[in-house]
């Protein structure tokens, strides 16, 4: 069944892979959507795809890559939209 999640992550997120590691891990899983820095120092993400593998992102998303502290992980469940063709990391701030 396809859904979707948005999420913030708080904590040592920036400057250290955050969005990439991110990207490749949702690659891998066969999800779509897109991961950006926030000016707050957070990373946000919306993610879309069948509920098994944004369950596997969600747990990856609390440990987060080598270098990374998590403090917080907030997401909602939104709606699939279908309208990502892949999974991207969003350039400049939110």
């Amino acid at each position: 069944m396809k859904s979707a999640f948005r999420a913030t992550v708080r904590g040592r997120v920036q400057g250290v892979g955050f969005r990439y590691f991110v990207l490749r891990r949702a690659q891998s899983l066969g999800l779509t959507g897109w991961v950006a820095n926030r000016p707050d120092g957070s990373v946000e993400l919306l993610a879309e795809g069948e509920s098994p593998q944004l369950d596997e992102l969600l747990e990856l998303l609390r440990h987060g890559p080598t270098g990374s502290y998590v403090t917080k992980l907030q997401h909602q469940p939104c709606p699939w939209s279908g309208r990502y063709p892949d999974f991207r990391v969003e350039h400049g701030y939110l």
